[in-house]
């Protein structure tokens, strides 16, 4: 499966932003779709993970209750809803996704594909 996200650009804190992950394959909703994000100098970070299905979500407590992901399996694509931004939500943001199952991981070692990264920054 091939990924893109898209949707990053900088905002002010306080504002929302909508990524979205477009997906090419036949079988897109047997992949668990997670999101990423690496701020600079830092590790990946998990933000949350949706199942398959899209009936189950998990997510980051640092970014918990502010943001949220859906998925459209009919259209091949994932959203991230993120609002209520922070400076420390600045990162490039990445799709990825598993073949795992369940509601997905944290860890970015089960995610075999992954999009080019699109960039969000929050200014103060």
């Amino acid at each position: 499966v091939q990924l893109q996200a898209s949707g990053g650009g900088l905002v002010q804190a306080g504002d929302s932003l909508r990524l979205s992950c477009a997906a090419s394959g036949r079988t897109f909703s047997t992949y668990v779709l997670g999101w990423f994000r690496q701020a600079p100098g830092k590790e990946r970070e998990f933000v949350g993970a949706i199942s398959g299905s899209g009936v189950s979500t998990r997510y980051a407590d640092s970014v918990k209750g502010r943001f949220s992901i859906s998925r459209d399996n009919a259209k091949n694509t994932v959203n991230l809803q993120m609002n209520s931004l922070k400076p420390e939500d600045t990162a490039v943001y990445y799709c990825a996704a598993s073949s795992w199952g369940g509601v997905g991981s944290s860890n970015p070692t089960t995610y075999g594909y992954w999009g080019r990264g699109t960039l969000v920054t929050v200014s103060s």
